[in-house]
């Protein structure tokens, strides 16, 4: 089966059309993690007839054997192996190997988290292309992100207006588990409701935000290139309780923005066609003529990577104080 888009191995899904094998890379785990349980419901496997480790953690001839194995009173066993860019190279070879010639009772999950590693797993990538497929979960980009949210509403009953869309994004950030969260907040707040339409003050209601509190306040002052107000408001949100990681995104998406606007100036383009490139709004016109206030690519790459290295910190519970992990970031930026 050739390599299918996230889209298309859903459909195919829907239709119980399964594989002996199934490769999920990239790092959007929350997809994956739904990928999985949706095989598993299809599948239905009992205790006996399934298991689910990460690769590190995992006894691979034990897992190779169970793979082998037809399955116990059943007529299917499901095996779900996650982060096997971990694996070291012989149970590698051995997995390879079992995936090369599979048992047709059994489903192999596996999930490879490292994008940058899987360019390198060709082997890998073909064989489970050929006993079954290989699908990439790329995190989802801005407006990627803004169809899934109204998917994910539309299928809740609900429909989201542009401003209430845009809002979810710039508040919770790209986390999709956090987005679920906050759109099943929405669901239950507009319950007995007959407008089922979320505006932006349905957001606010459900995020927590008071009429007095602004949520683009921190990305605003990081576009004005005010190191000192946001050093502040990183301090008040993570003093008020604010998850580190959702701090880091409103941090992310006003300094994506800079980066490429201040790219495009510097490469000549006109302004009208930065607004247009940049996938800026309208009235985002003003934050063109202000790139050249704006830091170096220097400056931004330098900031980049520390996010990057931010967020794998906070993810895994590594950052040793997230106070000074994200100010570093603003104080890299605005040096």
């Amino acid at each position: 089966m050739p390599k299918l888009t996230a889209e298309k191995l859903q459909a195919e899904l829907a239709q119980k059309k399964m594989s002996s094998v199934y490769l999920l890379t990239g790092e959007d785990t929350y997809r994956k993690q739904e990928i999985i349980n949706q095989i598993r419901e299809i599948l239905q496997p009992d205790d006996f007839n399934f298991y689910t480790s990460s690769a590190d953690k995992a006894d691979l001839g034990e897992v190779l054997a169970m793979a082998n194995t037809a399955p116990v009173f059943s007529v299917s066993r499901l095996l779900v192996l996650t982060g096997i860019e971990k694996l070291r190279k012989e149970p590698k070879e051995a997995l390879l190997r079992y995936i090369e010639n599979p048992l047709s009772t059994t489903t192999l999950v596996l999930t490879h988290n490292d994008s940058k590693k899987m360019k390198t797993e060709k082997a890998l990538a073909a064989a489970c292309g050929a006993a079954g497929c290989v699908t990439e979960f790329a995190e989802l980009k801005q407006a990627e992100l803004n169809i899934w949210i109204k998917n994910r509403l539309s299928a809740r009953g609900l429909t989201g207006n542009f401003d209430a869309v845009e809002l979810l994004c710039q508040s919770v950030g790209s986390e999709l588990a956090a987005l679920e969260n906050e759109i099943e907040k929405l669901y239950l707040y507009t319950l007995a409701r007959e407008n089922k339409t979320i505006t932006k003050e349905d957001v606010l209601a459900c995020i927590g935000f008071s009429k007095e509190e602004n949520p683009y306040e921190l990305a605003n002052a990081i576009l004005a290139c005010n190191k000192t107000r946001a050093i502040q408001l990183v301090d008040k949100l993570l003093d008020d309780g604010e998850e580190p990681v959702a701090i880091l995104a409103k941090m992310t998406y006003p300094i994506e923005k800079m980066a490429r606007i201040k790219r495009m100036s510097e490469g000549g383009m006109a302004a009208g066609d930065i607004v247009h490139a940049a996938g800026l709004f309208p009235w985002e016109s003003r934050l063109v003529s202000a790139a050249r206030n704006y830091p170096s690519q220097q400056q931004f790459l330098a900031a980049m990577n520390r996010m990057i290295e931010a967020d794998a910190g906070l993810k895994s519970g590594t950052a040793s104080d997230p106070k000074i992990t994200l100010k570093g970031i603003l104080l890299t930026l605005f040096r």
